[in-house]
């Protein structure tokens, strides 16, 4: 598959390459507490022009952001677990966060649909600017099916990613199909209850039931494998939970990023390591400065 041509100013993709390298680099000097001055060092920028990019970015500073990826952190962030997750599904809301989480209507396609590998559909493609990198995006006329990420060069793959596991289905590339979803998963301004983005799950009925419990895990907050296994009544099935999670289309708006290990660490993640410890962090800031 031929590598996409932009169609978009890239400001935002190119802030995220100098964030993802930032990132790395916090990650593996977190146990040493880097100064600000050894962050912006290490990505090749001044304090200031590193301070002024994560405040675009996020808001907030670098180190700042270095607490909010911490294993500490994590671990914070599941003190409460049991009690969020089991409200938010007990009311069908995404719990405390919900005022400041994506508004999200969904619907999943049915058994036989799923196993015509998108035989019927029109399935149009494109891509899109995003805090987090190159947004590459699959719509149907049902709602979003699909979101990745990919970095500079990697677009095709991304995309291959994304329309191979529907090879039936017809594919467009049409940029403008899906840029009204981009403006409305990645600003906050566009996250309202009178306007809720619609999604569409084409996956198996175990894989659908874990992402329906994803929706439920609140802005800003995380839950274990082990937990949604619980919430789906398969206690024993962690590792084939894991597998869903994995496997998961929509990135970001169906939250498999706010899933982690017992442990608190932030264990795999399909678009990148960093890029799950970035989007956990630019939630974390929001959630404070809300």
């Amino acid at each position: 598959m031929p590598a996409p041509a932009p169609l978009f100013q890239a400001e935002p993709v190119a802030d995220y390459e100098v964030i993802r390298r930032a990132v790395g680099f916090i990650t593996e000097a977190r146990t040493k507490q880097p100064s600000a001055e050894e962050i912006a060092a290490a990505v090749g920028l001044s304090p200031v022009q590193l301070g002024r990019l994560f405040g675009r970015f996020a808001g907030i500073t670098p180190k700042q952001f270095l607490a909010a990826i911490t294993l500490d952190a994590a671990k914070k962030l599941l003190d409460d677990d049991a009690s969020v997750l089991d409200t938010a599904l007990e009311v069908g809301l995404s719990g405390p966060g919900r005022l400041h989480d994506l508004f999200v209507t969904h619907e999943a396609v049915t058994p036989g649909a799923y196993k015509a590998r998108g035989a019927g559909l029109v399935m149009r493609h494109g891509f899109a600017p995003s805090p987090f990198g190159i947004a590459v995006l699959v719509a149907t006329e049902h709602g979003l099916a699909g979101l990745a990420f990919a970095d500079a060069g990697e677009e095709a793959a991304a995309l291959a990613d994304l329309v191979e596991r529907w090879p039936a289905a017809t594919h467009i590339r049409d940029d403008t199909a899906v840029a009204p979803h981009a403006r409305r998963i990645f600003d906050m301004e566009e996250w309202r209850p009178d306007r809720p983005l619609r999604v569409v799950l084409i996956g198996t009925d175990f894989e659908i039931r874990v992402w329906r419990t994803l929706l439920a895990i609140p802005f800003g907050r995380t839950t274990t494998y082990s937990r949604v296994a619980d919430h789906i009544g398969a206690p024993k099935a962690s590792r084939a939970v894991g597998a869903a999670v994995g496997r998961n289309p929509i990135s970001f708006v169906v939250p498999c990023h706010r899933v982690v290990s017992s442990a608190g660490a932030l264990t795999g993640y399909h678009w990148g390591i960093n890029r799950k410890r970035a989007i956990l962090g630019w939630e974390a800031a929001k959630s404070w400065k809300v």
